[in-house]
């Protein structure tokens, strides 16, 4: 294998990890919030689920990444070196302003941005793209009426209890099934996008043919990436994810993890890349307005829509400048 391939794969493991650690918060910021645990042993009980989902998930959305959004003929090593580094530089920023946005469209942005500025428009794949931009706008929708009906649901059944302490430990314990379940979900989806990178960078390099499938060594390095970026934890993040969009209790921390790991286990088995970042978010808005709609800060939430918005965009244009930049030297 050629040594800018080995560069470009040490990089995707690099943007796997930055995928860690930005979406951390996604994994354990409503265990946090809802101190059933400290931030230390939350972040290592999300990386152990996150490392271990490659035993529940298959391959679908890594073969997506990597061969459903640009053409292969465009893929080089040199594009997806951009691609990577345009990923990676809006992940930082936006690490840095403390926003949850969406470490998948990020690299889907910088993958498509860096092929276009080389070979124009028609090297995406509008297929793929479709389905991505749908569930860019449905994932975060169906976590929020997932996140509603089950809140409604629990203040149904249990509408008569009076002990509320009691009530509240039982959902503390609750919280640690559905966090692992969603820290799985997270593993699951994200981790693949990784594979998937991996895999386009092996096929551009001729060391696999086009139809190849993800190597075993390909699945274990990206899940263990994602895991220890996880450990690192996103903090600033975890203050907007589970402080400053609403107010959850022990129940609402249950149904939102549950609402969105429900979601994430659907679009990984059809094979569709979605942000957990989108999909949290939208379950925890939903666990609010359940409640009530003033719960909600949605003055908070608006500036997270905001940044959504401008991910793909932006890291596109990063990544675009960066690939011309690249291809001056090839």
């Amino acid at each position: 294998m050629e040594l800018g391939a080995i560069v470009v794969i040490l990089l995707a493991l690099a943007f796997d990890f930055t995928n860690g650690f930005h979406d951390a918060a996604n994994s354990i910021a409503t265990v946090v919030s809802t101190r059933v645990l400290s931030p230390r042993y939350a972040v290592i009980w999300a990386a152990f689920f996150n490392f271990v989902a490659f035993l529940v998930f298959s391959t679908h959305v890594a073969n997506t990444i990597a061969k459903d959004v640009v053409m292969q003929s465009a893929l080089t090593v040199g594009v997806i070196f951009a691609g990577l580094v345009g990923a990676i530089a809006w992940n930082l920023l936006t690490f840095w302003l403390g926003l949850p946005t969406s470490s998948s469209h990020a690299l889907v942005g910088g993958i498509a941005g860096a092929a276009v500025a080389r070979n124009g428009l028609d090297v995406l794949i509008s297929e793929g793209l479709r389905t991505i931009g749908a569930f860019i706008v449905l994932s975060p929708l169906i976590g929020l009426a997932l996140g509603l009906l089950l809140t409604v649901v629990i203040q149904w059944v249990f509408h008569r209890s009076r002990d509320v302490d009691k009530l509240n430990r039982g959902f503390r314990r609750g919280q640690l099934a559905s966090a692992a379940a969603f820290s799985l979900g997270h593993g699951g989806n994200d981790a693949q996008k990784t594979m998937g990178i991996i895999l386009a960078v092996l096929i551009a390099a001729g060391t696999l043919p086009p139809d190849a499938e993800v190597p075993l060594w390909v699945v274990l390095s990206a899940h263990t990436a994602i895991g220890l970026g996880t450990l690192v934890g996103g903090w600033r993040i975890v203050k907007t994810m589970g402080f400053k969009l609403t107010k959850l209790q022990p129940s609402g921390g249950v149904a939102a993890e549950t609402a969105a790991a429900a979601t994430l286990f659907f679009t990984s088995a059809q094979g569709i890349p979605v942000s957990t970042t989108h999909t949290i978010t939208g379950a925890i808005v939903g666990v609010g307005a359940a409640r009530r709609l003033t719960a909600v800060r949605w003055r908070v939430a608006g500036r997270v829509v905001w940044a959504w918005v401008f991910t793909i965009p932006g890291a596109a244009l990063i990544a675009g400048l960066i690939s011309l930049i690249v291809g001056a030297f090839e």
